[in-house]
């Protein structure tokens, strides 16, 4: 077990405008879980495959509170001799800070949202990535980043941000049924700009994560792979005048849109799920 060196020159303890704060901050609302017991007593840990235990011992740098590090090996349903590294931090003042800023106590997948003070956007997106996404490339070779996550109030964020950087829109429509979950994914140019933005040199990040996110640079499109126009949004008037035309042509005719994009839109519309 391993304790941490608070020799180290302090900063202000989960400052989110610093980008180390922010991105440790993302990832522990993603893969830490914060007990409370009876006589304020509690505790924050993070539980990892130790291959990663480097970003643990980061978090070990950041806090100006005593923690540890430790190991175990357990059997899960993929191992029979599963790895993995603990980090425990138990100070009372540092466990009400990552409450404050939005870090609930107990489950909390479902409940997690992007926090409320100013805070550095990127590097809390690669903190929530590093802990719950994906970054690589598909079987059919196509450069790819995703986030699988619970939180709805997570994935529209992430939705709304990666609009903003580079042009791609997404949309939460519903949980999948298998395990109730939001998938949203972004491939090709699109994921290779965003990675090249979250991912910047010198960034606090898992290293397994960055070198996967570099590599998606050395993707080129073949020269037969036609670029899809970007989506175009409906609108309140555009639902208005699909669900009054008479048939799907006529609505497809007024709209400018094919029929098959009007007839999916009418499902969503019918179910409520738009």
């Amino acid at each position: 077990m391993a304790e941490q060196d608070l020799s180290a020159p302090r900063r202000r303890f989960m400052d989110l405008e610093d980008p180390e704060y922010a991105y440790m901050f993302g990832f522990l609302q993603a893969d830490g879980h914060l007990s409370e017991g009876t006589r304020q007593r509690g505790r924050l840990t993070v539980e990892i495959s130790a291959r990663d235990a480097h970003i643990l011992r980061e978090f070990q740098r950041l806090t100006p509170y005593n923690s540890t590090l430790a190991g175990r090996t357990r059997t899960t349903n993929f191992s029979a001799d599963h790895h993995s590294a603990i980090w425990s931090l138990c100070s009372l003042e540092a466990r009400t800070t990552l409450s404050r800023l939005g870090l609930p106590h107990g489950k909390k997948s479902a409940r997690i949202k992007p926090p409320r003070v100013p805070f550095s956007r990127r590097d809390y997106l690669r903190g929530i990535i590093d802990a719950d996404g994906s970054v690589g490339f598909t079987g059919q070779g196509l450069p790819f980043l995703s986030l699988a996550t619970s939180s709805a109030g997570i994935g529209a964020y992430l939705c709304h941000y990666v609009k903003k950087v580079t042009g791609t829109e997404r949309r939460l429509y519903r949980r999948n049924t298998r395990d109730g979950i939001y998938n949203v994914m972004y491939q090709k140019e699109a994921a290779q700009e965003l990675c090249a933005h979250l991912y910047y040199p010198g960034c606090l990040s898992l290293d397994r994560k960055r070198v996967a996110a570099e590599s998606l640079a050395s993707w080129t499109r073949p020269p037969t792979m036609q670029i899809r126009p970007p989506r175009r949004p409906w609108t309140p008037e555009d639902d208005r005048v699909l669900m009054a035309a008479p048939t799907l042509a006529a609505a497809a005719a007024e709209l400018g849109r094919s029929q098959s994009s009007c007839q999916v839109r009418r499902w969503r519309l019918v179910k409520g799920i738009a």
